[in-house]
């Protein structure tokens, strides 16, 4: 490995920073909160946009009940510290986007983003502690996890004042985008941790693509909104980076498995 490649992420991180500072405010569209779901349940309104976050809750129980009794094992132990952040948000979110999209409005989105920023902390923590397995995590989960919740304070707080800015919040969900495939491109992850986090990315990036188009699809389909499709997309992102965790340890078992057997053959 050439010595300035590791670099390479710490440039692009200030180098975004920079940019978006030098933009200036990135508002939030006008009629941000108008979603196209109008379905009912039980008198659940906007209930597809609602119920669609369940899935959330129960990918992050999976991930938390299959990962946290190996948090100290050495396939875990430096991304456990951002991995645990990263389940509690996306538990969260469940609720958290649940609640807002019951009544869509302002001061119900900070407790939908504010679990969104929390997960998407822990994931850069998570990765770069897979990656860099000597670091000790901690502290930097707890920084990350801080300016997630200060990202979105900045905007709730300049949302009042009629300018709203989402630049640290935008910052925060661009990131993994970027700086996961180069760390793991960088220190030579597996290729089974490559697989599960570039499946994750690209179903992440559908689901933008259908919150953008959420009346178009609605209109398109009828019997789905896109913001709708958005939450299921999201969900299934998730669950390949908690599958791609968990197969570390099932692949661990199944050497364990045939090792006696090529001993006893040998």
């Amino acid at each position: 490995m050439k010595p300035l490649i590791k670099y390479v992420p710490m440039i692009v991180t200030v180098g975004v920073a920079v940019i978006l500072a030098v933009h200036g405010r990135i508002a939030q569209p006008l009629h941000y909160n108008e979603f196209a779901d109008g379905s009912a349940v039980f008198g659940i309104h906007h209930a597809a946009d609602v119920i669609s976050n369940t899935g959330f809750a129960l990918v992050a129980i999976w991930g938390w009940l299959t990962l946290r009794p190996r948090r100290d094992s050495d396939q875990l132990r430096a991304g456990w510290p951002g991995y645990r952040l990263f389940l509690i948000g996306l538990f969260l979110t469940a609720f958290g986007s649940g609640f807002y999209h019951l009544a869509p409005d302002n001061a119900r989105l900070i407790w939908d983003r504010l679990p969104i920023a929390l997960a998407c902390a822990g994931l850069l923590v998570g990765v770069r502690g897979d990656t860099r397995p000597g670091l000790k995590t901690e502290i930097e989960a707890t920084v990350l996890g801080l300016f997630a919740v200060a990202g979105v304070a900045w905007w709730a707080y300049t949302a009042r004042g009629g300018a709203d800015d989402l630049r640290p919040y935008l910052l925060l969900q661009g990131l993994p985008l970027v700086l996961i495939p180069l760390w793991q491109a960088i220190y030579r992850a597996p290729r089974a941790d490559r697989i599960a986090f570039a499946g994750a990315m690209v179903l992440y990036v559908v689901a933008k693509v259908c919150e953008v188009f959420d009346h178009g699809i609605a209109d398109a389909l009828g019997f789905v909104s896109g913001h709708t499709l958005k939450h299921l997309i999201a969900t299934m992102a998730t669950a390949a980076v908690v599958w791609g965790l968990t197969r570390r340890f099932s692949e661990r078992r199944a050497c364990i498995a045939v090792c006696p057997v090529k001993l006893d053959l040998g």
